[in-house]
């Protein structure tokens, strides 16, 4: 995990970074004033350089690509690293999506008058200023940039050196348009300049920064919540299961655990476990290790999906045991945990205890397995008779998404504007006094 080292915090970077945060909370009481149709027309003009400058960005993506891949990353990272013309294209998109939702600001949550004749509202206010810290995912300065924009609120950035030039790039051509618009550009900075420091001062910068949020592998996740002094919402890594029923359609069910694995690996929606009943697994087996081996997938396998497909001789099989750590992890790579339950309650009770709480699936005919399925697995999203690549704040309909959010306490699941917002009740009274 890339922020993680053992250093003390240099105690001139600490003072570098709260100047930094506490420039974006000055910027950001500006653009918490701003109007709807203001904030609507700098995401259009952001979303317009985006694509004038996709050459620009394209080129500082390759230079960083070509350093990872030397360095050796895996692929499932070097998916996620990549921001060429077509994703740059679809960030721009997304942009243009957030501008189109409604504004959450001024909301009224609720209202009533109270006996005295006292009326009160509570109202949707920015957070204030956001701190985000990542790793090699480029698109997510784009998505969260825009996302506090819209929110009214301010964002301050670590992501990682992996994606330090397309980073830089993205914030450097994003500057100019806010600067045009009326707003200051230290709304979107970032303190990749610092290295790590940067992001420790970050986890230190309780009353610069108002809320931290942490996207990233398990390592950088855990190192965010153990160490922040500032509150923390936790996106989890995604060891995200699917278990086909008895009463599965067999035939459907293949096509569904393909793309949950394979579409993209390297994305904590991606399906890492499949649970198996067994009334059906001396069918399904075989046919889905087929469809696997064929997509290059390797198997981890308990010993009785081990025993079964073993036996079909498979060409080009990669199977083999599980270990006890193989339950737990989260592959991002094209590997896929198989396990034969007696049961749905098995499957339920397996899956709560090795779940990260991010997604689960069932593919189920049987109305009553998919209640209790929905209903007991204790994690963010649960899914029926449909692939888990679909967690996710774009398809949700949120224009793009802050992160994931598998934690219980003001959000959970993909966090849009809303999630974004905190709340402070407004009175309005006629000279009342308290007996």
């Amino acid at each position: 995990m890339e922020e993680a080292d053992n250093q003390a915090l240099d105690p001139k970077v600490f003072q570098a970074v709260c100047d930094q945060a506490d420039k974006a909370r000055r910027a950001q009481e500006l653009l918490a004033q701003a109007d709807s149709e203001a904030k609507n027309e700098l995401l259009t003009a952001l979303a317009d350089t985006l694509l004038t400058q996709a050459d620009l960005i394209e080129a500082a993506n390759s230079l960083d690509m070509r350093a990872a891949f030397e360095a050796g990353m895996d692929q499932g990272k070097l998916d996620r690293l990549r921001f060429d013309r077509e994703r740059i294209g679809a960030a721009a998109q997304a942009v243009r999506q957030v501008a189109s939702l409604p504004d959450p600001i001024g909301e009224v949550i609720r209202g009533y008058r109270l006996s005295n004749g006292m009326r009160l509202n509570q109202v949707r206010v920015p957070m204030g200023l956001i701190g985000i810290i990542y790793e090699a995912r480029p698109n997510v300065t784009v998505d969260v940039s825009s996302l506090c924009l819209k929110s009214g609120n301010a964002v301050l950035l670590r992501g990682g050196h992996a994606a330090r030039q397309t980073n830089e790039t993205i914030i450097k051509t994003l500057g100019p348009v806010l600067r045009d618009h009326g707003f200051s550009q230290d709304l979107v900075s970032s303190v990749d300049p610092y290295g790590r420091q940067g992001a420790k001062a970050m986890m230190r910068a309780r009353g610069h920064i108002d809320l931290l949020v942490p996207r990233g592998g398990a390592g950088l996740i855990q190192s965010v919540v153990r160490d922040s002094s500032v509150p923390v919402i936790e996106t989890g890594a995604g060891n995200v299961h699917i278990y086909v029923d008895r009463s599965a359609d067999l035939s459907a069910a293949i096509p569904i655990v393909l793309n949950a694995k394979t579409q993209r690996v390297g994305v904590c929606n991606a399906a890492e476990k499949l649970l198996v009943h067994r009334d059906v697994a001396q069918t399904f087996l075989p046919q889905v290790a087929q469809a696997l081996s064929q997509a290059k997938v390797a198997l981890r396998s308990d010993q009785t999906t081990y025993d079964i497909i073993s036996a079909c001789s498979i060409p080009g099989l990669d199977l083999s045991l599980a270990d006890r750590e193989d339950w737990d992890t989260e592959y991002l790579a094209l590997k896929m945990g198989v396990m034969v339950v007696g049961s749905l309650d098995e499957a339920i009770a397996h899956i709560n205890r090795h779940s990260t709480g991010h997604t689960e699936a069932i593919l189920a005919e049987d109305y009553r397995a998919i209640e209790a399925f929905t209903a007991r697995v204790d994690s963010a999203v649960v899914i029926a008779n449909a692939s888990t690549r679909f967690t996710d704040g774009g398809v949700f309909g949120f224009g793009a998404e802050l992160g994931i959010a598998t934690q219980k306490l003001h959000a959970r699941g993909p966090m849009g504007l809303r999630e974004m917002t905190t709340s402070k009740w407004i009175g309005y009274g006629s000279g009342q006094v308290r007996p």
